[in-house]
């Protein structure tokens, strides 16, 4: 384990299929040389630990499951395998129960080696202060799990996914969906990113590693500052076309 503590990139979702996975191969793709780590809940709800209907409920034990390296969680069309593909030098998949979530995202941070890693997840935030955290949507709405209401506030920015919309179309389709919320549902001015942003997320998170520098040793619980992130700017709406 490097002597510094990691620089910490959260992406959490509003629920499943709202594009986490797409975008930490994206933002891996940019970092070269970071780790990845992919956060799996077992016994969710009542499953029962039945494998028909907890894709891990095999694999949960009375401690936390980590399985760091290629040739412990490489499997073709897996999540994982599409962070080696994107280029992560090392890919950590944590499996817990959960009442096991801050006991495995510590020790799996206790693996990292490089300056930074990804994470995906939204219950881990609890547990672990990130430098930056992005909240994904799709940009047409849908389902908003509790944990992702949790996690939007310690979020920095919102992140809207969207298979065929151009930026201007999915910025509407939110703003649509947005205004269809409960009024307790409140975004607290975050700015929202689309892909056409990718530049400008990359250059955030570069200004923190920048800014990281030379700092503090590791700690397991410390008071790291993040770089803000400005709130309903003008830079956030997009660029009128020419």
């Amino acid at each position: 384990m490097s002597s510094k503590r990691p620089i910490v990139v959260a992406v959490s979702g509003f629920s499943s299929n709202v594009g986490k996975t797409t975008l930490v191969c994206e933002l891996l793709e940019q970092l070269p040389g970071w780790e990845a780590i992919k956060l799996t809940r077992g016994h969710y709800r009542s499953c029962g630990r039945d494998p028909a209907s907890c894709c891990v409920s095999d694999l949960l034990r009375d401690e936390p499951v980590i399985r760091s390296g290629r040739e412990q969680n490489y499997q073709a069309g897996k999540d994982t395998a599409r962070f080696w593909e994107a280029g992560a030098v090392n890919v950590h998949w944590v499996i817990v129960k959960e009442d096991q979530v801050e006991q495995g995202i510590k020790q799996a941070l206790d693996r990292v080696e490089t300056a930074g890693v990804v994470i995906e997840g939204n219950s881990f935030l609890e547990y672990v202060q990130a430098d930056l955290t992005v909240m994904c949507a799709r940009a047409e709405g849908g389902k908003v799990k509790s944990s992702a209401r949790r996690a939007l506030a310690q979020s920095d920015l919102l992140y809207l996914s969207s298979l065929d919309a151009d930026d201007l179309t999915a910025r509407k389709q939110f703003h649509t969906f947005q205004a269809s919320l409960p009024r307790d549902f409140d975004l607290q001015g975050l700015p929202i990113f689309t892909h056409a942003d990718m530049r400008r997320l990359v250059s955030q998170i570069s200004r923190i590693e920048n800014s990281r520098r030379g700092a503090q040793p590791y700690q397991r619980a410390g008071s790291q500052t993040k770089l803000s992130l400005h709130r309903n700017t003008p830079h956030d709406r997009p660029e009128p076309k020419a």
